[in-house]
């Protein structure tokens, strides 16, 4: 008889804690901007979310379709009642016509994805020579100061173009400086005639990245041979390097890492002023191939994070270790969160949070 009673003890112990559950529920799910003229630039849309269920809600990540896209969303935990908010914006810049953008969300809730959308129809801008090139660097009319990679699987390269107009009187020889290995830029032609057009045509080579997740990179436009590493030569190349789970074969699935943390927040307890403290999350790998901790995206200035392995067996556990330094800090209660990137394709985003109390 003792033996049921814990039995079902237990049975009612695991029913509870699937019952503690986070539930997302957004007031709409798609916006229709309707006409939007080119010219009055970037268009933002704000999507707000309540947590309807009984756990601190996280928003592991937002994801646009391409890189006109872009969503920002409420970082911080969303505690049960509360409201949180992703915001979309929409670059129409050089994108004239009809235009349907997803973002998936990706959520610890019930419902762990969530689709969002937008709509709309741009207006072109009128077309001169003065704002078909609205960047000038030094005679060298350009079209955007930002090259746009969008998502680049693993293991391929990427190519984009970016048009560019000698306005000046003389002829001018472009090239392009300070370029990571993994990405290289051709001017065609190698030297523009006066009022000649030309592009530049970008190559990302994600092989030669090894960074995972979003990367950008200033490089610097040089006219004749003259450098300047000042904004108004600065180009920006961005660009997210991804794993396409998508096209794994049965037998990749059953052999994927299964990536185990018994808890993804940690609650440090209260700290005095210009205290330190260490901590971890305990990594296992369930799986069969080996775990990469790809990533890890930290913008605390007050936590110090690290891998302990980047690369973790099967069977086998390890450590991301959080340093903790609450100088500077008034009294007060706060809860921060740091992004891990790994290679298990049900694990390859996760958010962990630290909380902590300063007296």
């Amino acid at each position: 008889m003792k033996k049921y009673s814990m039995l079902l003890a237990c049975l009612v112990f695991s029913l509870v804690a699937m019952s503690q559950k986070p539930v997302i529920s957004f007031d709409e799910k798609s916006y229709d901007f309707g006409k939007v003229n080119e010219e009055d630039g970037k268009i933002t849309h704000v999507f707000e979310f309540v947590n309807k269920g009984n756990a601190p809600l996280v928003i592991n990540r937002a994801q646009a379709q391409c890189g006109c896209t872009t969503p920002v969303w409420t970082k911080e935990p969303i505690e049960p009642g509360k409201k949180g908010t992703i915001n979309v914006t929409y670059n129409p810049q050089g994108r004239p016509g009809n235009f349907t953008k997803s973002i998936t969300v990706y959520s610890n809730a019930t419902e762990e994805q969530f689709l969002l959308t937008i709509r709309g129809e741009v207006i072109s801008k009128p077309t001169t020579d003065n704002n078909a090139y609205p960047v000038n660097m030094s005679g060298l009319g350009v079209k955007s100061k930002v090259v746009q990679m969008n998502n680049v699987d693993k293991g391929k390269t990427q190519e984009r173009t970016l048009n560019v107009q000698n306005q000046s009187k003389s002829s001018i020889k472009p090239t392009i400086e300070g370029l990571p290995p993994y990405l290289t830029a051709t001017f065609l032609p190698e030297i523009l005639a006066p009022n000649q057009e030309g592009k530049i045509t970008f190559v990302f080579d994600s092989k030669k990245c090894t960074q995972w997740g979003s990367v950008s990179d200033d490089v610097f436009v040089v006219i004749n041979g003259t450098k300047k590493v000042t904004d108004e030569f600065r180009l920006m190349v961005v660009g997210n390097v991804i794993e396409d789970f998508g096209k794994l074969t049965l037998d990749q699935k059953r052999k994927a890492p299964i990536m185990d943390i018994a808890e993804r927040s940690i609650n440090l307890g209260t700290l005095s002023a210009n205290a330190t403290k260490s901590t971890g999350f305990k990594v296992k790998n369930n799986g069969v191939n080996n775990l990469e901790i790809r990533r890890i995206i930290n913008n605390n200035k007050e936590l110090t994070v690290k891998s302990r392995s980047a690369s973790v067996k099967n069977g086998r556990t390890s450590e991301i270790a959080v340093a903790l330094d609450t100088k500077g800090l008034v009294s007060g209660d706060y809860k921060r969160t740091f992004t891990v990137q790994t290679n298990d394709p049900e694990n390859s985003f996760i958010i962990l949070i630290v909380g902590w109390k300063v007296k």
